[in-house]
């Protein structure tokens, strides 16, 4: 708001020097004195339809073909809806524009002073409104002149016509049609820029009351020059219609003379730059208004979600930009239009993110969506809500959205253009969507129940149903920090690996050589204890292509389980989901296992290090690459304490007696909202972390 008001005052002052070059105070005093409206209302658009029809006809290019009665597209014009809701209002106003046009005729032909000749018109038009006094003064124009073309058309095929002409003497202008084509553009270019402020004029009175006020910048501005923008149109209308005039008695010395023609193009010059000028102001009422039906909206939204509903139609409405009379803007699986009421009474989970998200998102989403739904018997429906910058759209963006569109099983909508600001407003204010992609669950009644359902779904499926922060709230309850909930259903063996006893160890990183020396020693200490080891290489968040190199070397010299892309993918997701959701849930690091585990997983991999995990039943210890790796070369020194309470316990009760000189740990977040803790302590000292801020765009 402070820059439209910016924005307003330097136009102001703009329009001001503006105006001033040419019209005094005193001029303008004159000019306001004239006007002492009644009241009256008088709807103009039907009648300044006729007038641009007729002319539009009245000015085209003059070439020999329309001089010498070329019917052109005169007669291809269909006026009959303009004339029918216009027909009854000429009706009444007859004889006030035949008193319009008789004045002009008059002080035309007698060669009347212009600015005498505009006063007497705006003193006729006192008691209407200023875009009245224009609009009847352009009618007036235009039947003085549009009979004067049409005659001039039909003369040579017409014999009343040519009767007519030959009395008013408009065989001369036919006579010398080559010579008048530069009066004839100054006509043109004029008249144009008449029609141009006309119209302008009345779109500012046709702004809502409502959302403007007339008193307050920039409608404040446009009402202080709209009476001197009136005056030069009509001023204008005075001029073409003596130039006319000329025309019509014109002798062959008059022809040759271009001071006439240069008197218009100074005019039209004049009255297009107030054109631009009103253009300008009016550009910032509807930026202003626009602003205020957002405001309205966007606090009637909030309003609709703050109030009990029946069902969840009317939210639905309001997030979709959905009128009740045509509700047909969301597309079904099967991508056809369907209406709204297929959603009501029902779960639906809002799926909001821009145009960035990513396949690997869409795919486990539609895994939950087609195939877990169907087999857990859980009923909810998802519609994507793409959020977009309006103004930078292009085909570009097109074939994107239409792609990941295609992409989608499950409801979308037809266009982003739907989507009205104000609901983008929210999005970002309330559900504090940024970047990331967001699930917002809404029940049968249209209650919000969760504002970041999309971390439970990574977590724990449908199983989360229905997605409330009640139900993700117990799920936590239940969890312990365990390989099963670090894994998931990433690995089908590991409830084989599990009921077997063996010791699983999970490793990450992306350097070759510790991960060739880790697996090597390790399986030597697991061969000689003669425990079953299981390793599975998870890999490194956000390093897809050097993490696939990885892969392959691991595969290729059978080192150890290696994940493809996409598991690797969703078991950095999940992580970052369980520290999320756990922060969104107020627990501190201090006695929360599960989000203290996590965060010291994370931070593990924003070092350049490797790492690893090792589970064994409820028993665990993790630890960095040189860490870990020292302690298993040294074996030996833990050898008798692993012969007697087992590798997981052994291993870990070394480590903890190793004092490292110096660390450095990196925890590396995206950024999603969530409501992070400003205190973050250290997994390997318990000191408290500092924060910094990166600023990140590729996934490498």
């Amino acid at each position: 708001m402070a820059t439209q008001s910016s924005h307003s005052q330097q136009l102001m002052r703009s329009e001001r020097r503006m105006f001033s070059a040419s019209d005094d105070s005193a001029m303008m005093k004159q000019i306001q004195s004239t006007h002492s409206p009644d009241g009256r209302f008088l709807d103009v658009k039907p009648i300044l339809q006729v007038i641009d029809n007729v002319l539009r006809h009245l000015t085209p290019t003059i070439d020999h073909h329309a001089l010498n009665g070329g019917q052109g597209h005169v007669d291809a014009i269909d006026d009959s809806s303009a004339t029918m809701d216009s027909n009854g209002m000429l009706e009444a106003l007859a004889f006030l524009v035949h008193k319009i046009s008789c004045e002009i005729s008059c002080k035309c032909s007698g060669g009347g002073d212009a600015h005498a000749t505009t006063m007497v018109l705006l003193n006729t038009l006192s008691s209407y409104s200023w875009d009245a006094k224009v609009v009847l003064t352009l009618a007036a124009f235009a039947v003085n002149f549009g009979e004067c073309w049409l005659v001039l058309q039909l003369c040579t095929t017409n014999s009343l016509a040519k009767s007519v002409a030959l009395l008013k003497q408009l065989p001369d202008i036919l006579e010398y049609s080559h010579k008048l084509k530069p009066h004839f553009d100054a006509l043109h270019k004029l008249i144009k820029a008449m029609m141009e402020v006309t119209k302008c004029i009345v779109e500012f009175t046709e702004l809502p009351s409502q959302y403007i006020s007339s008193d307050v910048p920039p409608m404040s501005i446009a009402v202080a020059h709209i009476p001197t923008a009136a005056y030069w149109t009509i001023r204008s209308v005075v001029a073409c219609a003596a130039q006319i005039t000329s025309l019509v008695g014109m002798r062959y010395e008059f022809v040759t003379s271009t001071s006439e023609a240069w008197e218009l193009s100074s005019l039209a010059h004049k009255v297009s730059s107030i054109h631009e000028h009103l253009q300008k102001i009016l550009h910032l009422c509807h930026q202003h208004i626009d602003e205020k039906k957002q405001t309205e909206a966007y606090e009637g939204l909030k309003h609709s979600f703050g109030t009990p509903q029946l069902d969840n139609s009317k939210i639905l409405l309001k997030i979709f930009s959905l009128s009740k009379e045509d509700p047909h803007s969301l597309l079904g699986p099967d991508k056809t239009k369907v209406h709204i009421e297929v959603l009501r009474r029902k779960h639906v989970l809002l799926l909001i993110s821009d145009l960035d998200i990513t396949h690997e998102e869409i795919q486990v989403l539609e895994s939950l969506y087609k195939y877990d739904r169907v087999t857990s018997e859980v009923n909810y429906e998802i519609v994507w809500l793409p959020i977009v910058d309006r103004s930078a759209w292009n085909d570009s963006y097109q074939q994107k959205f239409l792609s990941l569109q295609s992409m989608m099983p499950w409801y979308t909508v037809n266009h982003p253009s739907i989507i009205e600001p104000a609901v983008v407003k929210y999005t970002r204010e309330v559900w504090n969507f940024v970047k990331k992609p967001i699930v917002v669950t809404l029940d049968p009644l249209g209650k919000m129940t969760c504002p970041s359902a999309l971390n439970m779904l990574w977590i724990w499926g449908n199983t989360a149903f229905p997605f409330t922060t009640d139900r993700e709230a117990s799920l936590w309850k239940a969890e312990a920090w365990t390989v099963e909930l670090l894994v998931d259903g990433l690995e089908p063996n590991l409830s084989n690996w599990v009921r077997q006893g063996k010791v699983i160890c999970l490793y990450g990183g992306e350097e070759m050589e510790w991960i060739e020396s880790f697996t090597s020693a390790i399986k030597n200490v697991a061969q000689f204890l003669g425990i079953g080891l299981e390793m599975v290489y998870v890999g490194k968040n956000n390093a897809k292509e050097r993490v696939k190199k990885i892969t392959g070397l691991i595969n290729e010299r059978q080192l150890s389980h290696a994940w493809q892309d996409a598991n690797v993918w969703f078991f950095w997701k999940r992580l970052e989901s369980m520290l999320f959701s756990k922060t969104q849930h107020g627990k501190t690091n201090e006695i929360d296992v599960i989000k203290q585990e996590v965060m010291t997983l994370l931070g593990y991999d924003g070092s350049e290090q490797g790492w690893a995990v090792f589970f064994s039943g409820t028993n665990m210890v993790r630890a960095k690459g040189d860490k870990v790796l020292n302690a298993i070369q040294s074996f030996e020194q833990w050898e008798d304490m692993a012969q007697v309470s087992g590798f997981v316990s052994a291993i870990r009760g070394h480590l903890e007696g190793i004092a490292d000189e110096h660390h450095c740990t990196r925890l590396i977040l995206p950024g999603i909202s969530g409501g992070f803790a400003e205190t973050v302590v250290c997994a390997e000292c318990g000191r408290t972390m500092e924060m910094y801020f990166m600023y990140r765009c590729c996934d490498e």
